[in-house]
């Protein structure tokens, strides 16, 4: 079965709630969850004037091929009340696609490994977490090399829910 790893992020609202809420939708819309690393807090990165970011990485087998994945993603997206205003713009959730096995591929609507995630901080520390020997098919260096050379210097941490 193929293996994918998910990387969902939300700075609108309860942060919280909508990851949880994708990860359970894509638990029983895409496929089983293996591992999901912590959650991990940043400030936004692109578009800076916006509040900060909740991401988490998820590592999922799944019978759907690459776009039927992303057929689904979009729609839970657009359930959990997503709307596509601006790029980078502020979001109840987004999920990005980051690996789906060793697969390198570019179409119009789907690039396969997500073309910028060796730039970014956010989506390299989880996904080190969940698979730091994980190797990169197009870079051809594993998650902890890409890491360790990231020019991103915004700082990630882990996320503590403060419940009063």
């Amino acid at each position: 079965m193929p293996e994918l790893y998910l990387l969902l992020g939300s700075n609108l609202g309860d942060r919280t709630l909508y990851l949880q809420q994708a990860r359970e939708t894509i638990a029983t819309q895409v496929g089983t969850i293996v591992q999901a690393s912590a959650i991990y807090e940043t400030a936004a990165w692109g578009k800076t004037d916006q509040p900060s970011f909740l991401n988490q990485v998820l590592e999922v087998t799944t019978d759907f091929s690459p776009e039927q994945v992303l057929q689904t993603i979009n729609t839970i997206e657009h359930d959990l009340g997503r709307e596509r205003l601006e790029h980078w713009g502020a979001r109840v959730i987004d999920i990005d696609i980051l690996f789906y096995d060793n697969l390198v591929q570019q179409t119009q609507r789907l690039t396969i490994p997500h073309p910028q995630l060796h730039l970014r901080r956010f989506t390299l520390l989880p996904l080190y977490e969940v698979s730091p020997d994980l190797v990169h098919p197009g870079l051809k260096q594993t998650i902890a090399e890409l890491l360790e050379n990231c020019p991103d210097k915004l700082e990630v941490k882990k996320f503590v829910e403060n419940k009063a």
